[in-house]
């Protein structure tokens, strides 16, 4: 068959088996796990992987799952990645009622996606060069930063986001290429959005330490922790002047444990926050700053406080080749009208770990409602939120492998890694630090 016609053949696979694809999505919304979690969503991709009769690795960074499609020759590895898990959203009307997990982010439209872009490969796998790889990525959500550091004590783990800890087993050892669709619900970004950047983060959890005493009765013979988080905080929004606007910092702190009884002064306070940035340095400049706000609340109290950084995610950028190879494959599609530039995001994916490896395209794709992460998040388009990216992807991948793989070849021959493994790996372990600060050692 000649690119044309595989394309066409993909195409009529993926709407062959529509209802089969928005009933998976539908079933994975039904049941949304959280991150290193995400055990009966995996069990349906590796079902899935065994009903098309492609071998595949399970239990990768504790719930990924990976399967191969081999080609008809030998040649690059294209990867195309999905992701399992939800997030907390204790509003969300379809909240899991046990734990708050809801997929208010589409995650289950990626795997519905990542699935029907495989089964229709798979039909012309023969006549490409190479192997794609399907992976099916846990913890993209970086949340519960408490508990997964307990995972990581454990031994169970070493970095809290799913794609660093596959990095780091070697899943993507011979991948050579990567790509995924995310859902949007954002009107300006249309049915399908290319290129782009997004922010980065480093991430923290922090303890502030006092002394606890009777509220009441003896209050100056405590000291309080939740009034150290709270000149802390101050201390953060003091300084979001001093961020230049095209850095796109953000910092965002949550309160997780304000205290144990409200007749008692509050000794142990636990803060989880983020500081983004559009660049390595403007991500690191942000977290240096927002330590010295941490330190003096507790220095304001006479307390202490132990800051735990962690490596969140690097800024996500898009090889331009694969954009616009992209692109070209999702006006097929949609038109040229519907599809958009994404410009810059304030969020963060660890897609953007990947992306400092490997030529990396991570589009979005329109059917969704309601705001990301949001009570109101809801899919309402499954042709748009899951097929139509179904497709493009697939046609991506037939652009790249077909002609003896030579498009993919010149990509990889064009693409200037940002880091090596290693040195990705090593940057990520010297982020990982944990400091106990008192306020005599600060005065």
């Amino acid at each position: 068959m000649t690119p044309a016609e595989m394309k066409s053949h993909v195409r009529q696979t993926i709407d062959a088996h529509a209802s089969e694809l928005e009933a998976l999505a539908r079933q994975i919304f039904a049941q949304p796990e959280l991150g290193f979690k995400e055990h009966r969503t995996a069990s349906l991709v590796h079902d899935w992987f065994e009903r098309l009769g492609l071998q595949h690795t399970d239990g990768i960074a504790v719930t990924g799952t990976r399967a191969n499609i081999a080609g008809g020759s030998p040649g690059p590895t294209v990867a195309i990645l999905g992701e399992l898990d939800s997030l907390l959203c204790w509003e969300h009307p379809e909240r899991d009622p046990r734990t708050g997990a809801v997929h208010a982010c589409g995650h289950n439209a990626q795997v519905a996606t990542m699935l029907g872009a495989g089964l229709a490969l798979r039909e012309v796998a023969g006549e490409l060069a190479g192997r794609i790889a399907l992976m099916a990525v846990p913890a993209e959500e970086y949340v519960e930063l408490e508990e997964r550091q307990k995972f990581r004590e454990q031994g169970q783990l070493e970095f809290l986001g799913g794609k660093a800890e596959m990095v780091r087993l070697g899943a993507f050892d011979d991948v050579d290429i990567a790509m995924m669709v995310h859902a949007t619900s954002r009107p300006e970004d249309g049915d399908i959005a290319v290129g782009g950047t997004n922010n980065g983060m480093v991430a923290k959890f922090v303890r502030f330490l006092g002394r606890t005493s009777h509220a009441g009765g003896a209050p100056y013979q405590g000291i309080n922790a939740l009034s150290a988080a709270r000149v802390a905080l101050a201390g953060i929004d003091a300084i979001r002047e001093t961020f230049k606007d095209e850095d796109h910092v953000r910092v965002h702190p949550i309160i997780t444990r304000g205290g144990d009884v409200v007749n008692a002064i509050p000794a142990d306070v636990r803060l989880e926050l983020f500081c983004r940035g559009a660049s390595v340095e403007a991500m690191e400049l942000a977290h240096r700053k927002v330590d010295r706000a941490l330190k003096a609340g507790a220095l304001a109290l006479g307390g202490a406080v132990e800051i735990t950084t962690l490596p969140g995610y690097l800024p996500l950028f898009h090889d331009p080749n694969l954009v616009a190879m992209f692109r070209g494959n999702a006006v097929s599609i949609v038109g040229a009208d519907n599809v958009h530039e994404k410009g810059h995001g304030g969020g963060s994916t660890d897609m953007g770990d990947i992306s400092h490896l490997l030529p990396t395209v991570h589009p979005y794709a329109g059917g969704a409602s309601g705001a990301g992460h949001g009570a109101d998040y809801h899919l309402d388009d499954y042709t748009k939120a899951v097929l139509n990216p179904a497709k493009a992807i697939a046609m991506t991948v037939i652009d790249l492998l077909s002609d003896s793989a030579s498009a993919a070849r010149r990509i990889q021959a064009e693409f200037t890694p940002r880091m090596t493994r290693p040195d990705y790996l090593a940057y990520l372990r010297r982020l990982t630090t944990r400091t106990l600060y008192r306020a005599e050692e600060l005065e």
